[in-house]
């Protein structure tokens, strides 16, 4: 009688090969490629805005969000995947947080209530993305390895007024200036001077979160801001570090 251990060897190597072969797969290694197209311009601002929400992929915990293009077109359903994934994450915790701590109380110097901010992070030129199943819904993914650091950066405003600001950074002759400490802007008796004061105010509760900046259209409908040098590419020096003041005297 043959003895059965080839056939012991034969399944054994089989099991072995199914399970190679399994985690290739699920590491990604065997599937096929989705395609990178390109968003945006390349000589425009683009902006990923986070919703709190998270998916696992390829293996890490990534940020959903909207895809805001420079022509103002939003995708929804994107998926921010590789470097500063976690930073991203962290940082609109913290927003979220001390929203739920001030969003209500009143602004001490215009007596005006506090309202919600919003962490977004610009790209500047076209951004990669590819498209993705997971558990059946489909997300764009923006491919951030694929970026170079130097063309992103975080920023945080009204969240009402994301796309506003997004709009403005994509004007031509739009620039960013400091608002004084003695600014009459923070006593603006409106939703302005609010936000204003707190991108500053946050600034005392999240390390790296620097507020008092303000976007000046042509049209001179100003947009407050504050950064988060968390990600601060170089590209964006001019609203990172501003040289000027508003009003300019």
């Amino acid at each position: 009688m043959a003895s059965p251990r080839p056939l012991y060897v034969v399944i054994g190597a089989v099991v072995i090969i199914i399970v190679i072969l399994a985690a290739l797969y699920a590491g990604g290694l065997l599937r096929p490629q989705a395609s990178v197209q390109y968003l945006g311009s390349p000589s425009g601002y683009e902006a990923f805005v986070p919703n709190g929400q998270t998916v696992n992929y390829n293996g890490q915990t990534d940020p959903v969000g909207d895809l805001i293009l420079n022509n103002g077109t939003t995708l929804h359903d994107v998926i921010w995947d590789g470097q500063y994934a976690s930073t991203i994450i962290n940082s609109h915790n913290q927003i979220v947080q001390l929203n739920s701590q001030f969003v209500g109380q009143t602004d001490p110097v215009n007596n005006q209530p506090y309202v919600p901010l919003q962490d977004l992070y610009v790209i500047k030129g076209q951004v990669p993305v590819e498209q993705a199943t997971i558990n059946g819904q489909t997300y764009y993914v923006i491919e951030a390895n694929k970026i170079n650091p130097a063309d992103i950066a975080g920023f945080y405003t009204y969240d009402k007024w994301v796309s506003n600001f997004v709009a403005a950074m994509n004007t031509p002759g739009t620039y960013a200036a400091g608002l004084p400490g003695n600014s009459p802007v923070f006593q603006w008796t409106n939703t302005t001077g609010t936000v204003a004061y707190q991108t500053l105010l946050y600034q005392h509760y999240i390390r790296g979160f620097f507020g008092r900046y303000v976007l000046v259209p042509p049209k001179e409908i100003i947009v407050p801001y504050g950064v988060n040098t968390n990600i601060a590419g170089s590209s964006f020096n001019n609203y990172i570090f501003v040289n000027q003041s508003y009003p300019s005297s």
